[in-house]
Formats: C-alpha cells, structure tokens, sequence
C-alpha cells in the first residue's frame, strides 16, 4: 500500500518504519518542520514536504499522527484527494474525520513510543475503527502486516481504552518519578528500584492487578500508612496522591494479599 504520513513525531515515527518494513510503500512525509520531516523521510525512503499543498495525491492512504487539536484541519485540507485518512489518535472521535470525509477510519496504536527506542512493532495493540465495514476491513487487513495483535475498537471504546491506558502507564511513571526524586533527596539511587518495577509489571502479565496486590494498604497496615504520611508531612499533594491511593486499595475487595 502507497502511504502518506501526516506528523513525524514518535506514533508517526514507529508507524513509518514499521509499514516501510513490511514492504509498503512511503510516498511522502509531512511536518511543519521540515528538518522533523527530512530525518523521518531518509530513514523510510520517502519525500519529504513541509506545507500541505505539496501532498502527492498518488497514495492510497493518509494517516494523521499529529496533536489531536490538529487532527481537524488536516483532515479538511486532505479531503479534496476523496483517499483513506485515518488518525491515530486515542481519545479522539471517528466522526472527526468522516463528517469531513466519508472514507475515514482510526488506526490505534495502544503503546507508549519514544523516538530512540525501537519496539517489535508485531507486540503492538492495534485497534482499527472504519466508517463502513469495507473499510475496517481493509484496515484491519493493513494492520495484520504490521502486528499480530489487531481489533476492532470504536470510538466509545476506544476512548475508554486511552483512558484505561493513562491510568496503566502515565500515572505509573509519574509515580516512579516520586520515587526517584523521594530517593534523590536521601542520597539513594532509583536504581535500586529497577528490579521491583520490572517484577511488579511481570506479574500482571499472567494475573489480575488485584490478585498480585502487596503492600502495607492491602493489609490494612494503619502503622506503617501513618509512618509514611508523617514521612512525607512536608508535601501536602504527596499525602494527599498516598492517602487517596491507599484508599482506593483497601476498598478494592478483590485485592490480592502479600507482604
């Protein structure tokens, strides 16, 4: 298939290569910057544009993977091509797209990216979405070249799923970032953490959250929950993210038991 991408930042970036090492065809990249665009553009052989008048119409699809406040106007000024456009975005709406083109679709990738690291993109959840069912067919189609893991996901869903995804991923990191600055300001190293991180994200891979829950609120350790407040007396929003945490713990009945 003879692509366009729309934004050259990590979603785009990941997306590009993994479609160009599949075999598909690149035709043009595009970004405000153009130096955003070459870099992208040299690695997945393709041309890079910097202004929207400069789109080849000779590609099968567009895929916009820019901010969502964009997503709009590209997709306006793409439509006279009447081609396959498709976001990437996950809180975004389908109808975004086809109440401006009747061939629109979502391509989904549920992954955090950063430019620097490479992904097997065939781990990658691939959530499709299409305006008829030809098309989610077809996305469906492109999407098996690319991952082994493909569904179909509407907007409502979808939406969900993001949400889901910002409690599973960027509430953690935020958390580790606590870590570290907590462990900073003692002259300890977050280092020492790694191994705990890494086991705490390898149990939930084969059970429940709930069921591999440990810690001092599962067991209702009002001690030691004290200790730690009084620890952290000087950072009100710390107590605060540590209470409500805790909280939301011990009331979840279905929460595993460690130490």
């Amino acid at each position: 298939m003879r692509i366009s991408v729309i934004g050259s930042g990590n979603v785009a970036t990941h997306l590009a290569a993994a479609f160009k090492n599949a075999g598909h065809r690149i035709v043009q990249v595009y970004s405000r910057d153009i130096h955003n665009a070459t870099l992208l553009a040299y690695h997945v052989k393709a041309e890079a544009i910097d202004n929207l008048k400069q789109i080849n119409p000779e590609t099968d699809l567009f895929l916009i993977s820019v901010k969502d406040d964009a997503i709009t106007s590209i997709a306006q000024s793409l439509s006279k091509f009447e081609k396959l456009t498709v976001h990437t975005s996950g809180g975004t709406d389908m109808v975004t797209l086809s109440a401006i083109n009747p061939k629109a679709g979502v391509f989904y990738p549920l992954q955090t990216f950063s430019k620097n690291k490479e992904i097997d993109f065939f781990t990658v959840p691939l959530c499709m979405e299409g305006a008829d069912e030809g098309i989610t067919a077809e996305l469906e189609r492109l999407a098996q070249t690319i991952s082994n893991h493909v569904y179909r996901v509407d907007s409502p869903q979808r939406k969900i799923l993001h949400l889901a995804a910002v409690f599973a991923c960027n509430f953690p990191n935020y958390l580790y970032e606590v870590a570290q600055q907590l462990l900073a300001k003692h002259q300890m190293n977050f280092e020492m953490l790694r191994p705990l991180i890494l086991e705490t994200a390898q149990k939930v891979q084969d059970h429940l959250p709930a069921e591999v829950q440990t810690g001092p609120a599962v067991r209702n350790d009002e001690i030691t929950m004290t200790a730690h407040l009084q620890m952290l007396g000087d950072e009100p929003a710390l107590k605060l993210i540590y209470t409500l945490l805790s909280q939301g713990i011990i009331k979840n009945e279905n929460a595993g038991h460690g130490t």
